[in-house]
């Protein structure tokens, strides 16, 4: 998908602090249509559009070949800032958690995982989430804001700049990415619920998608929804990204319970729209997210009834060990608790990893993200007024 296909043009973001319209977030048409208005021409704009998303400049004067007095304009009433960088930490495992600063102080947090064969980028769609599912640390935390397009695509664009790795740029050969690339990968799983920021998660994704943009396909983005299910068909139609649901139960008592947006959409609803999600068959499965909760969703016959829920659906069970947190109630089931449930499911003909939790001793695995740097910085307040 290229922006030149398609019509929809995004309005600029609002002014930044500085008082410039921010570049980053929008599409070409967005992007000459803005710099339209202080006279620079349709292929001046589709320069600098090359510029930000295929070399990614963080400067105008890189600009190498534009005008010194258009760069000058440029400069003067435009940005194209990535956001701060509050705070990095680095795992054992060689994962890395990125807490970035966004123009007005609000906070998120990024999570890059490198593998042997790929680099996923986990980025987040909200500041805090409205959700409050009892297992999540993310939950703990009231919602904010959504993020505006450009704060969504600013967390892929500061990866790559730690990374090194650009589409034009001479980027260094990988190890671990194809075509010479550690982020191959991007996982909307962060903070947030996606599709309660549906227009600005798409606007970033398209830019994501276009071959002369940030140029990762749709089928190395994965969307993951704890399940609003009036936006998932329309999500499949105009994305076509993988889909990815956040199920955790087998009964809607069970997952009412743990997560509330059950008794709004319950799973009948649910099952039904990922039945038909454009696009699903066998070669593109949908994945079913599962936290392993002891004693409250891992017996013998919560596996039977997921069968029974996947029956009729191309499905991939990723099942995951809980990762604790501060203050949390639930325990993580036993390791031999997991093998058995994940064995009556491979039995059964599913497919049923165990998806071993990464980033874990820097609270940047699954359902730990953004509220322990809330609670560190709250700390270093307190000792700070003492």
């Amino acid at each position: 998908m290229s922006s030149r296909s398609h019509d929809r043009a995004f309005a600029a973001p609002k002014r930044d602090a500085s008082g410039r319209i921010p570049l980053i977030g929008l599409d070409l048409a967005g992007m000459q249509a803005a710099l339209a208005e202080h006279g620079l021409p349709a292929f001046r704009a589709k320069q600098v559009w090359h510029w930000v998303y295929q070399r990614g400049a963080r400067e105008f004067s890189a600009m190498a070949n534009i005008p010194r007095e258009a760069r000058a304009l440029l400069e003067e009433h435009y940005s194209i800032d990535r956001p701060g960088v509050v705070a990095e930490q680095r795992s054992a495992d060689g994962t890395i958690k990125w807490l970035l600063g966004m123009s007005d102080g609000q906070q998120v947090e990024t999570v890059f995982i490198p593998d042997e064969k790929r680099g996923t980028l986990c980025i987040s769609s909200q500041v805090g989430c409205t959700l409050t599912c009892k297992f999540c640390h993310t939950g703990t935390q009231p919602l904010v804001r959504n993020l505006g397009v450009h704060e969504i695509l600013q967390q892929v664009m500061h990866a790559r700049d730690v990374l090194e790795e650009w589409p034009s740029s001479g980027a260094k050969k990988s190890a671990s990415g194809e075509d010479g690339r550690d982020l191959t990968n991007i996982v909307l799983m962060g903070m947030g619920e996606p599709l309660y920021n549906y227009e600005n998660v798409a606007g970033a994704m398209r830019i994501c998608m276009d071959p002369e943009g940030l140029a990762i396909g749709k089928r190395r983005i994965t969307l993951s929804t704890s399940g609003v299910v009036p936006m998932i068909e329309r999500c499949g139609r105009e994305l076509n990204v993988n889909l990815a649901i956040s199920l955790h139960g087998t009964t809607d008592e069970q997952r009412s319970a743990i997560m509330p947006i059950n008794n709004k959409y319950p799973l009948e609803q649910l099952m039904q729209a990922c039945r038909t999600y454009p696009g699903v068959s066998n070669v593109r499965r949908i994945t079913f997210e599962y936290v392993m909760l002891k004693g409250v969703n891992d017996t013998d016959a919560d596996a039977q009834r997921l069968i029974g829920l996947l029956r009729d659906i191309p499905s991939k069970v990723n099942l995951i060990p809980f990762n604790p947190w501060p203050g949390t109630v639930f325990e993580c089931s036993s390791n031999t608790r997991i093998d058995r449930f994940s064995k009556i499911l491979t039995d059964a003909g599913l497919t049923a990893p165990v998806r071993r939790p990464r980033g874990r001793d820097i609270l940047a695995a699954c359902g730990q993200l953004r509220s322990e740097s809330r609670r560190a910085r709250k700390e270093a307040e307190v000792g700070h007024d003492h």
